[in-house]
């Protein structure tokens, strides 16, 4: 009679565990500890789920490969034993080996990164890398217990076998995290870092509250998604799901931040992901963003802009306070607004006079796909360690979801390995950390911000992911990714996976599901989610912008001051130092100066620059001036900075007068600045919406190359109060006049910034005086008006002799919309208006008296917009019996101010008059190459002003 099985022998024989599937069982998990993608999808997961089960002695110690220890003892065993051999230095073999061991080292420090297990979607073999295997070094498996000196790496040991030494590798750079930092310079940066990755073999050791708040953020980033994909069916949101790891992330920087002693962070970000840190992070009300979706929230600004570009700050409480948080306004142009959180960082770190970035924090967050891709970063990167616009460091977070909306075949998607690869020249380090394993996420977030404290440099985090939905909601991904999306369609989900780690080790089989249960209920509520965020807190530092809000351009302001002031101020930025070696050159231009601060000499444009900068200094205005050569100015009529002829060293000997106004004056600084437009002016424009008692201007070399900001101009300075309701005192100073110097030295393009011109946006300007420019730049700050200032600056009108202005207009008068005719003319015997705006008056007040015309009066429309139509209309009352009003412009007839000022002029012309334009045809190209070309339609555009009405002609 045979014996009935046991359940256990029965079970034994019948799954796939057991019986004859054993061996293959053993050797397939064999592969997958050795190279985690040489097996199965299914069964790699299996055994994935296995090293979540804590080992024997209760650590979280994963397993290992069996096969290379039972070689090596096999081998040992045929040598005559298996005892343990230290390397010696007078064994040659060993020797060498032994260096082969500090090269093998170095080949994880530097390369391992390439073979950690990143990717969450498996989607592909991680490809053999030699330099990581001990073969490529002559090692076989007898050598696995040879012991080799370890001093030099963090591992904890003195000496190590070659088996544990490759396990202690292959954990630290091969796991969740690739850590790339070999390429810095410093070796104190080095080391930290090897110390921060080799002294924990990269894996967390977090407590169990710990963890389950890793789970509640990973939760609530989930929740929230999940919660509005189903109330707002169909409704772009840009949802961050597949990448909730990026929350704990957040809370970790914002809550180890505020314990270093961070008091503010700025966090600029694209819309990937953005309504979740509006909830999640900043914690705003769920409530207020339902009512975005449902349409029922506030909509008080002229144009507004969508949920998902929407800004947000609050206060929120940390271990060492409380911490202002600030999420920067951005438009559709992804990482354009990286320069401008930068800038408003910068404006608050002057503030709190704190120079090293210890009170605050810039926080940068990209998707994978830009950041590799758009110039503006390596732009942003360029400024981060120079004088005029470091930051101290900036954290970067980068959301790789591995797609760049329908891209993501690597023939395609960029040419470098990492989309961070554009960091290693400024010597920031990477850790390249998978998504699922939100424990390693949190970690190296940890670490880089322990880095950025540190060591005042940036550092980045790149968390690579999925992205669960289309690019937006209402995208059909599959279409051109349907392999990813078989492979994200059936990923459980991050936290899911996080979950059940968690109930395998015992905190809470239904932890998971109670926690995702208590989250809906709070969303349905409509309640924070981010506990607590502090609602009456307000820093002394905080701006109160509310002077500064509903005024009118038409408000007036002081900007003479008195002759005593005047000289006196004069003479404090035209004495230097006996020290001093003067340039001759410089020397003339401070001993003119000299002459004009006493009225001896009319003043010229350089000095009512500077007037201007040292009234306002002296006011408690500072000044930021910045933009390439504009210390010296690019046509050498600045000098703002002296700098000593005899000076031994680079870093010294210079002397900036304007620092030097008064004992308790505010800064004043000239920053020559890195070959950039977009990145300084984006810089500048987010340091002037921080800082609205700072006159903050930004000047191009050529007001041609503006164009290469063009972004910044039209998403920012032009739309920004009418989109977001921010307001800013930018000043750009733009150079430009038809000299003869070609199309690209030529233009400002007035035109552009005509047509950008509505809603009161902003102010354009065209002075021809040196009093002009001082009574205008004062002006921007004397009055509480803050609105973008585009001064359309000259170039030869710098030393001409007719731009130079008597005393009395600094002393008395204001800044002049318009500038009636200098010429006494008698009025009823006017027969003709010229109206002008910038260099070309001097030309046309030349031809006048040339041809002795008594009846052409010539008025200049110094501010272009907002238009002055009453002085406009005052000043053509003057001439009642004027039949004629002409346009005269340098430009061609489809570029500047032309095509937008006729319709003002028309609206104020008599009854009678008939309005005609007298400049350069119509010109795909702004300007002419050919000098003898330009000299003819030069001379042609001022005698059309004089001769018989040509063309378009419009009449009242």
């Amino acid at each position: 009679m045979s014996e009935t099985p046991t359940v256990y022998q029965a079970y034994q024989a019948n799954t796939y565990l057991f019986g004859g599937n054993a061996p293959y069982v053993e050797e397939m998990y064999e592969n997958y500890l050795e190279n985690p993608g040489s097996v199965p999808d299914n069964w790699r997961d299996y055994f994935d789920a296995l090293q979540n089960v804590p080992a024997v002695d209760g650590s979280n110690a994963k397993d290992v490969p069996h096969q290379p220890v039972i070689n090596a003892f096999a081998e040992r065993a045929k040598q005559g034993g298996t005892k343990v051999v230290v390397a010696a230095g007078a064994d040659s073999d060993l020797g060498r080996k032994r260096v082969f061991v500090q090269q093998l080292i170095a080949a994880y420090r530097n390369v391992g990164a390439n073979w950690a297990d990143l990717d969450p979607l498996k989607r592909t073999e991680r490809q053999p890398i030699p330099e990581l295997d001990p073969s490529f070094y002559g090692f076989s498996d007898a050598d696995q217990e040879t012991v080799f000196n370890t001093s030099n790496t963090f591992f904890g040991k003195e000496v190590m076998a070659l088996r544990d030494l490759l396990n202690a590798l292959r954990e630290t750079y091969c796991g969740s995290i690739g850590a790339e930092y070999m390429y810095l310079t410093d070796q104190t940066q080095k080391r930290w870092w090897q110390q921060k990755l080799e002294s924990v073999r990269s894996k967390p050791n977090f407590t169990a509250d710990q963890k389950k708040h890793i789970l509640d953020r990973l939760t609530a980033a989930e929740g929230l998604e999940r919660f509005l994909h189903t109330k707002y069916v169909g409704q772009k949101r840009f949802s961050l799901e597949g990448g909730e790891s990026f929350i704990a992330a957040m809370d970790q920087l914002i809550q180890q931040a505020g314990s270093l002693g961070v008091k503010e962070i700025v966090i600029g970000m694209a819309h990937r992901g953005r309504l979740n840190v509006l909830v999640n992070t900043l914690g705003k009300m769920p409530a207020d963003l339902f009512a975005e979706f449902d349409h029922t929230a506030p909509e008080d600004l002229p144009a507004g802009d969508v949920k998902y570009h929407q800004g947000f700050s609050s206060d929120v409480t940390t271990p060492g306070g409380p911490v202002h948080l600030s999420l920067a306004f951005n438009p559709s142009h992804l990482e354009i607004v990286n320069p401008v959180v930068e800038g408003s960082v910068r404006a608050r770190m002057d503030r709190r006079a704190d120079p090293t970035g210890r009170q605050v924090l810039p926080v940068l967050v990209h998707g994978d796909a830009a950041f590799a891709g758009q110039g503006v970063n390596q732009e942003t990167l360029a400024l981060a360690q120079t004088r005029g616009y470091t930051t101290a460091g900036t954290v970067h977070l980068i959301i790789n979801n591995q797609i760049g909306f329908t891209t993501s075949d690597p023939r395609d998607y960029r040419s470098t390995l990492y989309c961070t690869d554009i960091v290693k020249g400024v010597e920031a380090p990477v850790m390249h950390v998978n998504g699922d394993d939100p424990e390693a996420v949190v970690m190296a977030m940890q670490w880089a911000l322990e880095y950025r404290m540190t060591f005042r440099k940036d550092v980045v985090l790149d968390i690579i992911c999925f992205r669960k939905l289309g690019h937006n909601e209402q995208d059909t991904p599959a279409l051109t990714q349907p392999l990813m999306y078989k492979k994200i369609v059936a990923h459980p989900g991050t936290r899911k996976l996080y979950a059940d780690k968690l109930a395998a080790q015992g905190l809470g089989a239904t932890l998971g599901d109670d926690m995702a249960r208590a989250f809906r209920a709070a969303m349905d509520a409509g309640k924070h989610t981010v506990d607590p965020v502090l609602t009456n807190f307000k820093s002394k530092y905080a701006v109160d912008w509310t002077p500064f809000l509903g005024k009118k351009w038409t408000d007036a302001g002081d900007t003479a001051i008195p002759l005593t002031e005047w000289k006196r101020l004069a003479e404090k930025i035209t004495i230097l130092p006996g020290s001093l070696t003067v340039h001759p050159l410089v020397k003339k231009v401070y001993d003119d100066r000299a002459a004009m601060g006493r009225g001896d000499i009319p003043v010229d444009w350089g000095m009512g620059e500077h007037m201007a900068f040292a009234s306002l200094v002296a006011s408690g205005y500072p000044v930021r001036l910045s933009g390439e050569d504009c210390g010296r100015g690019t046509f050498s009529h600045r000098h703002a900075a002296i700098h000593d002829q005899s000076r031994e060293k680079w870093d010294e000997g210079t002397y900036v007068p304007l620092q030097n106004v008064a004992e308790n004056q505010s800064p004043f600084v000239a920053i020559d600045s890195i070959l950039s437009e977009e990145a300084v002016l984006g810089f500048e424009y987010g340091y002037a919406s921080n800082d609205p008692n700072t006159l903050v201007i930004w000047e191009a070399q050529f007001g041609d190359f503006a164009n290469g900001a063009q972004v910044v101009i039209d998403q920012f300075i032009a739309s920004g109060e009418v989109k977001w309701g921010r307001i800013n005192g930018l000043v750009m100073m733009l150079p430009h006049g038809y000299e003869g110097q070609g199309p690209e030295h030529s233009s400002a393009r007035v035109e552009r910034f005509m047509q950008l011109a509505a809603d009161t946006n902003m102010q354009l300007v065209q002075p021809t005086t040196a009093s002009q420019i001082f009574h205008v730049l004062r002006r921007q700050m004397v009055r509480n008006l803050r609105k973008p200032l585009v001064i359309f600056t000259p170039k030869s009108l710098l030393r001409h002799k007719d731009a130079a202005s008597p005393l009395a207009e600094f002393t008395k008068g204001s800044f002049q919309t318009i500038i009636p005719d200098h010429k006494v003319l008698k009025g009823d015997k006017v027969k003709r208006v010229v109206a002008c705006s910038g260099k070309v008056y001097y030309d046309l007040a030349k031809k006048r008296e040339e041809k002795g015309s008594d009846d052409v009066a010539i008025i200049r429309v110094e501010q272009l917009y907002p238009f002055p139509h009453k002085a406009f209309a005052a000043e053509l009352k003057k001439y009642p019996n004027a039949t004629e009003v002409v346009w005269t412009q340098d430009e061609p007839q489809n570029q500047g101010a032309w095509f937008f000022v006729q319709h003002y002029i028309h609206e104020n012309m008599l009854d009678g008059q008939k309005l005609a334009y007298s400049g350069r045809v119509a010109s795909a190209s702004p300007a002419v190459g050919y000098s003898h070309l330009h000299q003819e339609q030069q001379k042609a555009l001022v005698e059309g002003a004089f001769g018989k009405l040509k063309g378009f002609i419009l009449s009242r």
